[in-house]
């Protein structure tokens, strides 16, 4: 009797470059299509912000942050006119802005945008697909910030300035965030959060060893931590949990929340009806809210901290997880590597044996490599191969422990090397001096006079990717391949005269001229749709605010005399006020605005308080 020999399904295709769809099994023979999109990043990172010198009851930090705030030139986010909308931003319009958020404007200079996270300056660098663009985008905010200082000074009473620290921890418990948001496929959200446990793992156990590169420093511990001299991480101390939603404490390494900015929310009908961007339910966008990583200066340390995650999730997406990286106790990692500057110190890995964090970055680099020169990130990881060689070299330095030549590439690097001559200086200073912390804070002083980054910058002895005139650029022109240069440009037409009744990253509403009665709603659902190529011949080709919208495709509504709220803010606002009432549970306070004040007033070097 002859065996029957069984027939062999034909493998699946894998999706090739962008735009193109491959067939992928999903649960028992059936198929579900998978999609890459580039992945645009954008970032919001809260500063600290105070009046050194001064007491107030609940610290300086709110003071200090709305002087500043009223020095960007920008348009509210829920209505009101331009600068000067502080002292009429009415009520209805404060309502309708997440919890934590006060007085968000965006700028019509180059599509960023700037609020109050409780207490603290929130400065919203633009959409950019490049990490290079990143690194100009972000010098050009804080060049931007560095503006509304000397403005919001030059106002102040003799005696009585501003300071403003990039940093993410106080060095008195209190930390704040500076997060990184990536653009992915709804699918590969999926797959990090409710389907593939190892993807997530995969993507901590980056996240943990790239401290090496993305690290600023700090002097001592924090948040109840084992003392330490030095440390390569500021936010290690506060990572408590694997996974999470929340911001503001307990705070994960990876963070679940879960808020596009790309059209529709989950739960909003016509989200779950798959009319959100890309059409069927496979093909939706998401939004990786990264609250990892420190706030970093050094441009090589920047772009590597979002060109590497920008290739990883690249992999990712194209359901290729990194081989035998992961770690056994990622959080056991992170506190017991931040305390190795000297880079020595092993870790477990899940699959055995273990590793250093330079080690495990190693393996990374390897992998995602082989990705890269196979073509993985055409067409959505611009310079992926600068990328690789840069990540390459710099690992290099790292393993032959060269850290004269790192000091002009990575924050921590250059901060511990700066702390060390002056010990070498003063021999007396031991690491828990109120001098060498008083050194940590200076390093990251926004005002180039003071802060001892900017003295180095001057010097040449910090590693440039990018021009002064490509910062510069940033700080009055938007991007040109994302959605901000039509939201930048139409905030500028819609500034000469018409209302504009609220803006966010996917949506503008304005009244026109002439148009009584009625409202316009621009939606800019896909982040890669609006860019300058799409939108210029229509601006070019009208100076009708109403027939421009037209041309872009906006809506016409009827005005209902309800103010605007766009979908999912307020269970944006629900749950910010659901991780205060977890941390606090004795806070009573109901609406948006009690979240807002929950956590005011708390410390700066005298009173600047946690946040995100």
């Amino acid at each position: 009797m002859t065996k029957r020999r069984r027939r062999r399904r034909p493998r699946p295709a894998r999706a090739r470059s962008l735009g193109t769809r491959g067939r992928l099994a999903s649960g028992r023979g059936a198929s579900a299509p998978i999609r890459h999109t580039p992945k645009i990043v954008g970032a919001d990172v809260e500063l600290a912000s105070f009046l050194p010198g001064v007491d107030r009851p609940g610290g300086t930090g709110g003071e200090a942050s709305r002087a500043l705030l009223r020095e960007f030139v920008g348009v509210p986010a829920a209505g009101g006119a331009w600068p000067g909308f502080l002292d009429a931003w009415s009520v209805a319009g404060r309502a309708s802005l997440s919890a934590g958020e006060e007085g968000r404007q965006f700028l019509p200079s180059n599509g960023g945008s700037v609020y109050i996270d409780l207490d603290h300056l929130e400065i919203c660098c633009p959409e950019v697909r490049s990490a290079f663009d990143h690194v100009a985008a972000w010098h050009a905010m804080l060049r931007l910030t560095r503006g509304a200082l000397h403005a919001a000074n030059a106002r102040r009473p003799d005696g009585s300035r501003i300071e403003v620290l990039v940093n993410t921890s106080d060095g008195l418990g209190h930390s704040y965030g500076a997060h990184l948001n990536f653009l992915v496929t709804r699918r590969a959200w999926d797959h990090l959060f409710t389907r593939r446990l190892q993807y997530l793992l995969s993507l901590g156990a980056f996240q943990v060893s790239a401290i090496v590169l993305t690290g600023q420093g700090k002097v001592g511990s924090e948040n109840g931590r084992p003392p330490a001299p030095f440390q390569i991480s500021q936010r290690a101390d506060f990572v408590e949990s694997l996974v999470g939603p929340q911001t503001t404490f307990n705070r994960p390494l990876v963070n679940s929340r879960d808020e596009p900015l790309c059209g529709g929310r989950p739960g909003d009908l016509a989200y779950a009806a798959g009319s959100a961007p890309g059409g069927s339910a496979d093909e939706r966008l998401a939004r990786l809210h990264v609250i990892f990583f420190d706030a970093t200066m050094c441009q090589v340390a920047c772009v590597l901290k979002v060109g590497l995650m920008q290739m990883l999730l690249a992999m990712i997406e194209a359901e290729r997880m990194p081989a035998r990286v992961l770690l056994e106790d990622p959080l056991d990692a992170l506190a017991t590597w931040s305390r190795d500057p000297d880079l020595r110190t092993t870790t477990r890995l899940a699959t055995g044996g273990r590793t250093t964090a330079v080690e495990l970055q190693r393996r990374f680099l390897e992998q995602v490599a082989r990705f890269v020169e196979g073509g993985g990130c055409d067409g959505l990881v611009p310079d992926a191969k600068r990328l690789i060689a840069l990540w390459d070299d710099t690992l290099t330095k790292l393993e032959t422990r060269d850290f004269d030549s790192l000091a002009a590439r990575l924050d921590w690097v250059l901060k511990r090397s700066m702390i060390e001559r002056a010990r070498a200086r003063r021999p007396r200073l031991r690491w828990d001096a109120p001098e060498l912390k008083q050194l940590d804070h200076l390093y990251a002083g926004l005002e180039t006079k003071t802060g001892l980054y900017w003295a180095w910058e001057r010097q040449g002895a910090v590693e440039q990717v990018v021009t002064d005139d490509a910062i510069e650029a940033f700080t009055t022109s938007p991007p040109e391949d994302t959605r901000a240069w039509t939201r930048a440009m139409l905030l500028r037409r819609l500034a000469d005269g018409d209302r504009v009744e609220a803006v966010d990253w996917d949506v503008i509403r304005a009244r026109c001229r002439g148009a009584l009665g009625r409202r316009r709603t621009l939606d800019m659902q896909h982040p890669m749709k609006h860019g300058r190529a799409q939108t210029k011949p229509s601006f070019d080709a009208t100076n009708s605010t109403r027939e421009l919208l037209d041309r872009l495709g906006a809506r016409d509504e009827a005005t209902t005399g309800q103010w605007f709220l766009r979908p999912g803010m307020q269970r944006g606002a629900d749950m910010l006020l659901a991780d205060r009432r977890k941390a606090d549970p004795g806070d009573t306070t109901e609406g948006t605005d009690g979240a807002a004040r929950a956590d005011q007033g708390a410390g700066e070097p005298g009173g600047r308080g946690s946040s995100g």
